[in-house]
């Protein structure tokens, strides 16, 4: 940062209205994982199909894209779903009130076909397909019914052209098949050589709603057996959580006394920082859509454990610095150079522990490293530049003179 502790204090102050204006905008919208908030666990085992007679990685990257679309068009953003083994797939759904739905609707394979009548007037395919689909949205007609629009790609188009040319003539039907099951059959007028077209089938709007998110998120790779299902109940209840937070403040609020009973002013000065270290980390977790579960808490509550160290490591070595007869100022300047490679060792060890859980880690454990890395990157930047500006701010006031900083 700055030489100039003015400077850095502006800069601080812009980062704190920047983080409190991000937590006010974002108070009613923090995302609470499974474990706080309770939801539905499913386990998905795939199952090979004619046409992949062996699961492959392949089809379960496939398979686990086509679920996260599914669960994301349900509109619930803090669901999780991780690999498990070779073919399994676990998807937690927190808040879901209605686990069979959603059990019903990840389970659908979305398989859209356009099929026509041969001449013992059996239905049979035409080569048109949902893999030919680019979007699809809901609509309605005039007389005010809900259908499904939809637009091809530029080869699909061009195949449902040749087939409504081949059925206009007679106005033959062309049959809409979901899932294997009939949406509809309406006659062909006249070719459609545009590449898009409408599915009527007595919808309602949440149907329809329904059919539109299956069809964007594509067609099951593979089939799929829901082998285990648990409904879940949070394991903190809403008083549970606040008698939580109650306990955490009145942990931040003794860390504090301990701070300033030992340190005095400067302790004041680390506890001002911790909070300022607070706001900012709580800010990024809601920026990046962190979800808050237990084991994200507990990285988070250790992060600041950190930021404590950090100060204390400063602290001590200013103490020494101050009483080898150094100025206040070059005692701050020197006790920081001496503080820092160990606290950059110490956070860059965890850190790349972090990393390690990231890429191993699953679920609950990915939440954990999550947390604690932004909070350890957060408490470098608290106690290195927060710190070190409030401290110099305070002798600047105190009649200290100022220098540029001492290379020890």
């Amino acid at each position: 940062m700055f030489k100039n502790p003015k400077v850095n204090l502006l800069i601080i102050v812009v980062l704190i209205m920047a983080s409190l204006w991000t937590v006010v905008k974002d108070k009613d919208n923090i995302r609470l994982g499974l474990d706080l908030k309770g939801g539905t666990r499913l386990t998905l085992q795939a199952e090979p199909t004619p046409d992949v007679p062996k699961i492959r990685p392949a089809d379960m990257d496939s398979l686990q894209t086509v679920i996260e679309r599914r669960v994301n068009g349900m509109g619930i953003g803090e669901s999780v779903v991780q690999r498990a083994g070779e073919n399994r797939l676990i998807v937690e759904i927190p808040g879901v009130k209605d686990p069979d739905e959603a059990k019903r609707l990840l389970g659908r394979v979305g398989k859209l076909e356009f099929k026509k009548l041969d001449a013992q007037r059996q239905w049979v395919n035409t080569g048109v397909s949902g893999k030919d689909f680019t979007k699809a949205d809901v609509a309605t007609q005039q007389s005010g019914e809900w259908i499904v629009q939809f637009t091809l790609s530029p080869s699909g188009a061009k195949k449902f052209a040749d087939l409504t040319r081949e059925l206009a003539p007679t106005r033959a039907p062309i049959g809409i098949f979901f899932d294997d099951e009939q949406v509809s059959a309406p006659a062909v007028n006249e070719p459609i050589l545009d590449g898009s077209g409408m599915i009527e089938g007595n919808f309602t709007h949440e149907t329809a709603k329904e059919l539109v998110d299956t069809l964007n998120a594509g067609a099951l790779p593979v089939d799929i057996d829901v082998v285990e299902e648990n409904t879940i109940g949070p394991l903190l209840g809403q008083s549970s959580i606040k008698q939580s937070l109650f306990a955490g403040l009145i942990g931040l609020g003794l860390v504090l006394a301990f701070m300033i009973l030992c340190y005095r002013m400067r302790g004041f000065v680390a506890g001002m920082a911790l909070l300022v270290y607070t706001l900012l980390t709580f800010a990024i977790f809601m920026t990046v859509g962190v979800t808050f579960t237990l084991a994200g808490i507990a990285g988070f509550i250790l992060s600041i454990g950190m930021a404590v160290d950090a100060n204390i490591l400063i602290f001590e070595r200013t103490k020494e610095e101050l009483r080898a007869g150094r100025s206040k100022w070059k005692a701050v300047e020197v006790g920081f150079d001496r503080a820092f490679p160990s606290i950059f060792d110490s956070n860059t060890t965890t850190l790349i522990t972090c990393l390690l859980l990231w890429v191993m880690g699953t679920g609950a454990v990915k939440g954990f490293a999550l947390t604690l890395a932004i909070g350890v990157g957060v408490s470098m930047f608290s106690a290195i530049t927060v710190t070190r500006t409030f401290l110099h701010l305070i002798d600047n006031a105190s009649g200290e003179p100022t220098g540029a900083p001492v290379k020890a």
